[in-house]
């Protein structure tokens, strides 16, 4: 795997080297020891699918508190989506700085996303379909999300959202307080 880290520390694309032939190729989605090596988590609890039928349809930016804050390995397998991180560790020098990148079926890139971030997505095509690695257990109750609009942070989204839930769309704006973000220190 090729691990390129992204403008926020912590975050990764993640890209797979592939061996192949004319039979096709082979490659490592997930390796402890390379993982390890980038000093990233190497525990995940749940492997979570969501397929999205429409274009435009915005997923996010959803993240949980401690003591349930998660890491995700985000990958496209198929269709296309524009995958978005946004940095509320407090201490970070890249606070309220996002980072997106394009997944999709054919350059199977990942992206891996560090505890004190917020994510989400946008699907660029029709029948989206996205895998992902989860390091904790949902926790409803320590669910947050940062609003894809939200003033505060000014996402930069590739294209407009045509789609988006009752819950992402009207989630507060931004607020130290409920979005929890005094208790994110020290998860770089």
């Amino acid at each position: 795997m090729k691990f390129t880290e992204t403008p926020l520390k912590g975050a990764f694309l993640i890209d797979l080297e592939k061996k192949g032939d004319h039979r096709g190729f082979f490659a490592r989605f997930f390796c402890e020891n390379e993982y390890r090596a980038h000093n990233l988590v190497t525990h995940f609890v749940q492997i979570n699918n969501s397929l999205t039928a429409t274009k435009g349809t915005l997923r996010g930016m959803h993240y949980q508190l401690e003591p349930s804050g998660e890491v995700k390995v985000v990958r496209c397998i198929r269709g296309s989506l524009f995958d978005m991180i946004l940095d509320l560790r407090p201490d970070s020098p890249t606070f309220g700085k996002s980072f997106g990148a394009e997944l999709n079926a054919e350059n199977r890139s990942m992206m891996y996303v560090p505890k004190g971030f917020a994510h989400g997505f946008v699907t660029l095509q029709d029948d989206t379909e996205a895998l992902y690695l989860v390091s904790s257990f949902y926790a409803p109750d320590l669910e947050r999300g940062i609003r894809y609009n939200d003033p505060r942070f000014g996402i930069n989204w590739p294209i407009q959202p045509v789609e988006i839930s009752d819950k992402d769309k009207n989630w507060p704006d931004f607020d130290p307080k409920y979005h929890g973000v005094d208790t994110l220190k020290n998860l770089i």
